[in-house]
């Protein structure tokens, strides 16, 4: 039998996002309570001062550009505190925002725009290169390029969104109101096997559905009021918000709930120790390669974090050692979950449980149901391994522009995860393997199939491989290519380092090859001549022992 969550099942409203987030008459926090600040600049917006920030940027889209419902605006950029009201004015406008990984090469964003057939580009300056480079491609004109954050355009080439902004005074435009079980909120990109990412479209109703599933996971445990402080519990952002894992469980649940969002551009160990002691923050949505640093870095010894009394980990798994690695140095609990692109968020460890069950993902959020099946189609007992199904309201619509992988990707309202692992008799869940082919390097998804492709076309490589390989100093998978040669090379450290830097050099930083080059006299493949990766990963294996032998 599929296994349905036990927390109390919820009434979702069948109101678009805008309508939750800014017309609910239960929001428990006044106006002019702070969500959102910059650490460097002590720069912040209050509810009341995001609101205010949308509508006028929702106003101006309409009146510089008509914006019409199902535009799409896609986002360029780390993270930044003008970023949520950015997103719903674009939705209040009626469009679809598209967040892209600003690591990003310029012909990488350039295939995402093109794929969501977006009408306008956000992005900062230091990203503006490869934007207009993107956009040139992709056929967004020039003049749609907004900046946002702390720096303007010196020339006054490209707008601020802050000029778009100003426009709205001089408009009796209305907002443009979404079914939100249909029309789409977001449009988030996750790589597929094939190597070419895929549109993942995710509703409003999607979205608000997870918002009150996560908040019912938490609450009690934080809120407006908490902290030592009374002022409310303060979360430390590091992750990004182009992920979903960031999307979701930062940028809306800090303004649904109340709870004061401190928001680092990107990740520093430093810097997140010195904010979480200057904020006294209390809470941090992590990954394992940030629980590692925590555990192991003398940087930590510097500073006082002990205002934080939970933290959660997500996007790839994390090893139970890690856990009590860092309770055992810090005190601070870390508690895991589980989410996609195309399910978000659907398991997290309650937090009393934490330290009972580590290792698992934890239990179903309300209204989910799930199952484990076996590769021939049944669903497998209490115990056993299998594929995870997810059925819910925050499951995705489908696939832009993918109809076919958009049906092989559900059956019976159920989506296949491709995820493997098994739940205990208590409904704790577990995910031990992926059936899936990606890499996880620290979180970023990483197709091995576009690596291959890429690196098929250097001159001195006749064939490749490319597999993901776990570094333990890392907490995390990397990407390593096996290489075969052209006849007449040879092989050797120099090779290594050439082939290294020179896919460096035409992908962005994640699906770099940390894990290197091994060279081989053939790649395994099947009679269909499919690559064989569960055998170079066996390899891998063995190689990795036989040099601890050594040491």
């Amino acid at each position: 039998m599929p296994t349905e969550s036990t927390l109390p099942r919820l009434e979702i409203p069948n109101v678009d996002l805008w309508a939750f987030l800014f017309e609910r008459e239960d929001r428990p926090y006044p106006d002019n309570k702070v969500i959102y600040t910059n650490p460097d600049t002590s720069r912040s917006y209050t509810y009341a001062q995001v609101h205010s920030t949308a509508l006028d940027f929702g106003k101006g889209l309409k009146s510089e550009w008509n914006w019409q419902k199902g535009d799409v605006l896609a986002l360029y950029t780390p993270n930044c505190i003008d970023t949520p009201a950015i997103i719903w004015g674009t939705h209040w406008a009626g469009g679809v925002v598209s967040p892209a990984n600003p690591g990003y090469t310029s012909d990488e964003l350039a295939f995402q725009l093109k794929d969501a057939r977006a009408k306008a580009l956000v992005t900062q300056t230091p990203f503006l290169k490869a934007a207009c480079e993107a956009a040139k491609k992709a056929g967004v004109p020039e003049d749609r390029i907004i900046l946002l954050g702390e720096k303007k355009d010196e020339i006054g080439k490209f707008k601020h969104f802050s000029d778009i902004k100003h426009m709205s005074g001089l408009t009796l435009f209305k907002r443009a109101k979404a079914d939100p079980r249909t029309d789409l909120a977001f449009l988030v990109y996750s790589s597929g096997t094939t190597g070419l990412p895929k549109g993942v479209m995710l509703s409003h109703k999607n979205i608000i559905a997870n918002i009150m599933m996560v908040h019912a996971s938490d609450e009690g445990n934080l809120s407006w009021r908490g902290g030592k402080d009374g002022k409310g519990d303060k979360h430390l952002a590091i992750l990004p918000f182009f992920h979903i894992y960031g999307l979701a469980c930062l940028i809306h649940q800090s303004i649904y709930s109340g709870l004061q969002l401190i928001v680092m551009p990107k990740f520093d160990l430093e810097s997140f120790c010195k904010h979480a002691q200057n904020y006294s923050t209390t809470f941090a949505y992590v990954v394992p390669p940030v629980v590692l640093l925590l555990g192991k870095s003398p940087i930590v010894d510097k500073y006082d974090m002990s205002s934080i009394k939970m933290m959660t980990s997500g996007a790839a798994p994390l090893a139970s050692d890690l856990v009590d690695v860092v309770y055992k140095r810090l005190k601070i609990p870390i508690r895991q979950g589980f989410g996609l692109s195309e399910t978000v968020v659907t398991h997290i460890q309650p937090w009393e449980d934490w330290n009972k069950t580590i290792g698992s993902v934890g239990r179903l959020l309300p209204n989910q149901v799930a199952k484990y099946m076996s590769n021939d189609g049944q669903e497998v007992p209490t115990g056993q391994t299998g594929e995870l199904w997810i059925k819910g309201p925050s499951i995705f619509l489908g696939y832009l522009n993918n109809a076919e992988g958009s049906r092989n990707a559900k059956k019976d309202g159920y989506f296949k995860t491709g995820d493997v692992g098994y739940q205990d008799a208590k409904g704790n869940f577990y995910i031990t393997d992926r059936m899936k082919e990606l890499i996880k390097y620290k979180g970023f998804q990483v197709p091995p199939a576009a690596l291959e492709g890429i690196l098929a076309t250097h001159d001195e490589v006749d064939d490749v491989a490319v597999i993901g390989i776990y570094k333990e100093d890392q907490a995390t998978e990397v990407p390593r290519a096996y290489v075969v040669l052209k006849k007449g090379l040879k092989a050797g450290r120099a090779m290594e380092e050439r082939i290294v830097h020179w896919l460096a050099t035409k992908v962005a930083s994640h699906k770099r090859l940390r894990g290197g080059v091994k060279f081989v006299d053939e790649i395994p493949k099947s009679t269909s001549g499919k690559i064989l990766r569960r055998v170079l990963k066996e390899q891998a294996t063995i190689d990795e022992k036989s040099q601890r032998a050594k040491l």
